[in-house]
């Protein structure tokens, strides 16, 4: 795999039981592009290795005056020059490689793990820790499937200079075959405490970003509300116990690599030495002193290869197990019980047996729920996106579960729009352009979302001097709207989609009535014949629907038209009028008024209410 042949076709099924083995798994699947590192980097370690041979040719040269043996030697020092020049080369190109396509690999894994689990993901891994993984511990496990090969290479490098060491001088070559292990082995017990304050400070990293994620997020509110100060001494707090924890992990880290100085400057006086006593008894030449001094000077820099792959496993162990945990998540409990089904779109009755809600196909159902979370945790579960820790039967879709369906075909059956949806940059165009029936054009869909004054907006803004509000770039989430423009258009996209069944929770929460009532009506125009479902407490958008389904405490509690729950249900009245209890027992708060002009239904104090009969009378 080269890199311009990236992303992977298919990045494969992990193998995500625990973060060594996740390890494991993405370097046999590179092995090729490792083999390939391997052998540059033995190039480029030999190469070097080599050199002290030819150093030590020319010095004896020189001392016997011998000019066809130094002629020898510079030819021999030309050619390991060569190799290491040819070798170190291709060994960075190679094992940059690994790194981008390991890097590139997990990032698929998480973006098809993203959006195999859609919101659920959120819910039961924090927002910060998600971040965390596709991007700092995504180039913490590429660090090390990089640094894995030109270690093995190292390695093979060290053991070959230690044996011809021993064979070219036994004397100084025993203490050099000693003492090397000696120095690679000697930061291994301080390694799992380096580890352990490179986890805290990760950890501590990922509660920041966290945090900074929710601040930036929440803005707008804590601007309304006047928090941001609140928010920024709390991350300024989160942030310098990252920098604390950072710190302490520095100083293991430094401690490390000084014993990695320290210990081969001894070896190299030992050396140095022991050679000069064997020198001056004349049991060895100058250029063989020579050599060794320089063979053992070199090995000092593939040694530094056994700290690099400590430091990288150490780092990318941990990241490997976080993003391990990711990735064996799964969509529901029991999908593998159940045998997949070929991929077909049902059409039929969408009906959840938890809660008993039942939205009749061809119909505009609203849902109308006391509890928000309650209302987002139901939405998902209709859109097939039930979290395991539920333990709740499958959302029936006629009569196929949704859970038994391929996951996009499940997608492709029943679209669900959360109410904080997300925008993606790029232009009008390009964010209306997803998988469509093709039964409804962009144009009917931003009208039926109310979408002009967004429309004018963009062309306002636009910077290309075109006039076409379709061209105009939309930035990134959308920022540049308000929370009513993005909504509208998050809207319009999926009317768009023009799913068999579409889901909105609360789709109009952060609009005008008056806007409210005209998307009600473009939304029921549009969606005719189709199944909607529509989370909401909104009386102009519960007086829309063929059916209004109440959910308390779970399960549904009443069905009916809006007027007839409004007239026979309390705890309805309640929760569409946002009346408290103390409000209901005093006979105060608000409650809902049923006009003559077109049968809308708009708020009125309680009090100033007439009797219900005479209400309807008059409606």
């Amino acid at each position: 795999m080269q890199i311009r042949d990236l992303p992977y076709p298919d990045p494969g099924t992990p193998d995500a039981r625990s973060g060594p083995r996740f390890l494991y798994w993405l370097g046999r699947n590179q092995l090729r592009g490792q083999l390939k590192s391997l052998s540059w980097g033995l190039l480029h370690q030999l190469g070097v290795a080599g050199l002290p041979l030819g150093a030590g040719l020319a010095v004896q040269a020189v001392v016997d005056r011998s000019g066809g043996r130094l002629a020898l030697a510079g030819v021999v020092i030309a050619l390991f020059g060569a190799a290491i020049t040819v070798g170190d080369t291709m060994l960075h190109r190679a094992a940059v490689t690994n790194w981008i396509t390991a890097a590139s690999r997990i990032q698929q894994l998480l973006s098809r793990k993203t959006a195999e689990l859609g919101s659920a993901l959120t819910r039961r891994v924090a927002a910060g820790e998600v971040v965390a993984v596709s991007t700092g511990d995504v180039e913490k496990i590429g660090w090390f499937v990089e640094a894995l090969s030109r270690f093995l290479a190292a390695a093979i490098a060290v053991v070959v200079v230690c044996v011809g060491l021993v064979l070219y001088l036994p004397s100084i070559g025993a203490v050099v075959a000693i003492g090397v292990p000696v120095l690679a082995l000697a930061v291994l017990p301080l390694l799992p405490r380096a580890t352990q304050r490179a986890d805290i400070q990760r950890d501590k990293a990922g509660r920041a970003t966290e945090l900074a994620a929710d601040t930036v997020a929440g803005l707008r509110v804590l601007r309304g509300i006047g928090g941001e100060e609140l928010f920024l001494t709390r991350y300024r707090a989160a942030s310098q116990e990252v920098r604390e924890a950072a710190v302490r992990s520095a100083r293991m880290w430094a401690l490390i690599s000084a014993i990695q100085v320290f210990l081969p400057g001894v070896l190299l006086i030992t050396v140095v030495w022991y050679g000069a006593l064997l020198a001056g008894d004349g049991r060895i030449s100058v250029g063989e002193l020579v050599t060794v001094y320089s063979a053992v000077t070199l090995l000092l820099f593939p040694l530094r290869h056994f700290e690099e792959i400590a430091m990288a496993y150490s780092f990318s162990r941990p990241s490997a197990t976080r993003a391990a945990r990711v990735l064996r998540l799964e969509r529901t409990s029991y999908e593998d019980e159940r045998g997949g089904l070929d991929d077909t779109r049902p059409t039929g009755d969408l009906y959840d047996p938890a809660t008993g809600m039942l939205a009749p196909a061809g119909q505009l159902t609203a849902v109308v729920c006391g509890d928000p979370d309650a209302a987002g945790r139901l939405a998902e579960r209709l859109g097939g996106h039930a979290a395991d820790e539920e333990k709740l039967p499958s959302v029936l879709l006629g009569p196929v579960a949704l859970d038994d369906l391929p996951l996009d075909a499940a997608r492709a059956s029943v679209l669900v729009q959360d109410k904080d949806p997300v925008l993606l940059s790029g232009t009008l165009t390009e964010l209306l352009d997803v998988p469509a029936s093709g039964a409804v054009r962009p144009k009917d869909a931003l009208d039926a979302a109310q979408c002009d004054d967004v429309l004018a907006a963009l062309v306002q803004a636009s910077v290309d001097g075109s006039g076409d509000p379709l061209r105009s770039r939309i930035t990134e989430r959308g920022r540049s709207l308000s929370g009513g423009q993005r909504q509208r258009l998050a809207l319009a996209r999926s009317l768009v989609a023009d799913p068999e069944v579409l889901v909105l929770d609360e789709p109009t929460s952060a609009v005008d009535s008056h806007t409210e009532a005209r998307i009600a009506e473009g939304v029921r125009r549009l969606r005719g014949g189709r199944t909607t479902v529509v989370f909401a407490s909104s009386p102009l958008l519960l007086d829309q629907a063929d059916t209004v389904v109440f959910v308390h405490e779970g399960k549904v509690a009443a069905t009916g038209s809006h007027r007839e729950l409004l007239r026979d249900d309390p705890r309805y009245q309640d929760v569409v009028t946002r009346r408290t209890d103390a409000e209901a027992e005093a006979g105060t708060g608000t409650e809902i008024e049923i006009t003559s002009d077109g049968g809308a239904l708009m708020p009125t104090p309680l009090a100033a209410r007439e009797p219900l009969e005479e209400i309807e009378e008059s409606a």
